[in-house]
């Protein structure tokens, strides 16, 4: 009886913890569940959105006196933290965590103190461990593989049937997810002014979406590039159950490494750029520009952040558990490389809209198919992905995220060789 007497004063003291933390927050549209059933319901006239399950005394102690949003999401990752319900809802509520002033944190000290220490929580065997200097040609592999070759029947649960694994353009926010990657693909080679016999290399080609479709509705002859195994054998599987073993074909290696100085009409790279280091950025774009025939035209798509963004301190949850090596730089850093490279830039749009929608699907699917996806993968792995895909839609819909699509040419005696407006893009 004592023991159990004990346990409910922890309880007791951390839901009054979480009382005061939480006082100014508004509305506050869900539960908390500690770990011996005590319940804190959501606010008057607020519906439930999501269960904030605390499964550990030590937890909340352990994550509120670290300074890093990553204590929160290791927290939950380790299943100190769950949450039971609409996972993309809790982002404001990070937001609220990591904005408490100076003031509000000492107010807060002292009841938080008299919570036990000794979080059982501890980094999770889960996280990247690469080995090598950053963006050389080996660690590269061991990032992409880290990330990619999950497994491409978990990727195949929550993406379109094309498999395509990057922001999708949607015509209007009802558009469904096939459709839009359908339209993403298409607005791609419209940009590209792909002509039948044009030969298209596409770095970064994941499991040869981009390839397929050009070669299908456009008559290229297409090459494809990974360092993902598992990418590499399926997108090799699908060309040939397809029969486009003609004019398509993906070869696992990096872009560094093509050999083949001005082969190339178009050049796309979607979704890659992230990975190339910003340091690298000029030899990336130095790579494109020596591959592409004169007059011809490189698509670049890839995550972008504000000019303004602070620097986290210290590692973030993605570079951990996510894209190790990832580094996303502004456009205006983007397109001085390019320009240094020798490129003219012919086109910028920002799409972030779009891709704060493609998460929105791709969370949404992937909770639906939660059950199959535990067949595939283990739970922390699950849960570092479901976690990802809904800040990273949150992220997007607050403007801390961009998604930039540029056009680059290589001009040929002062010709770009385009035509004088895009409308040919939107016919």
């Amino acid at each position: 009886m004592a023991l159990h007497a004990a346990k409910e004063t922890v309880a007791a003291q951390t839901l009054k913890f979480l009382q005061e933390l939480l006082s100014d927050y508004h509305p506050r549209n869900f539960e908390i569940e500690l770990w011996d059933g005590m319940r804190w319901q959501p606010e008057p006239g607020q519906f439930r959105r999501f269960t904030w399950k605390i499964n550990s005394p030590t937890a909340v102690r352990s994550v509120f006196t670290s300074a890093s949003q990553l204590a929160l999401a290791e927290a939950y990752i380790c299943n100190d933290f769950d949450i039971d319900g609409d996972i993309e809802i809790i982002f404001p509520l990070a937001d609220y965590f990591s904005n408490l002033s100076s003031t509000r944190k000492i107010q807060l000290a002292a009841l938080l103190l008299k919570l036990p220490s000794g979080s059982n929580r501890k980094r999770s065997t889960h996280a990247a461990t690469l080995h090598g200097r950053a963006h050389t040609k080996s660690r590269d592999r061991q990032a992409i593989q880290y990330h990619y070759d999950v497994s491409n029947d978990f990727y195949r649960l929550w993406l379109d049937p094309n498999m395509v694994y990057s922001c999708a353009y949607f015509k209007n926010a009802h558009d469904d997810l096939e459709t839009a990657q359908l339209q993403k693909l298409d607005y791609i080679c419209r940009k590209l002014r792909l002509k039948p016999g044009e030969r298209l290399l596409d770095i970064g080609c994941g499991w040869g979406g981009l390839i397929l479709h050009a070669a299908r509705h456009y008559g290229v002859n297409a090459l494809g590039i990974t360092l993902s195994k598992q990418q590499f054998a399926l997108a090799n599987e699908r060309i040939e159950r397809e029969n486009f073993a003609d004019r398509c074909r993906v070869n696992l290696v990096d872009y560094r490494e093509i050999g083949e100085p001005e082969s190339f009409d178009k050049i796309s790279s979607v979704g890659m750029v992230e990975h190339v280091g910003e340091r690298n950025l000029e030899e990336y774009f130095r790579c494109a520009y020596r591959l592409l025939r004169p007059g011809g035209v490189f698509f670049n798509h890839g995550i972008g952040i504000p000019k303004n963004s602070p620097k986290p301190e210290g590692p973030t949850f993605a570079d951990l558990y996510v894209f190790p090596d990832g580094e996303l730089v502004p456009i205006g850093r983007m397109t001085r490389a390019a320009e240094s490279a020798g490129f003219e830039v012919r086109d910028v749009e920002n799409l972030r809209e779009h891709y704060a929608l493609t998460l929105h699907h791709w969370v949404h699917r992937m909770t639906e198919h939660s059950r199959e996806a535990l067949d595939l993968v283990d739970e922390t792995t699950y849960r570092i992905w479901r976690l990802h895909m809904a800040g990273s839609a949150h992220y997007f819909d607050t403007g801390r995220l961009d998604l930039y699509q540029t056009l680059l040419v290589k001009s040929q005696n002062g010709s770009s060789h385009l035509p004088l407006t895009r409308a040919d893009w939107y016919s």
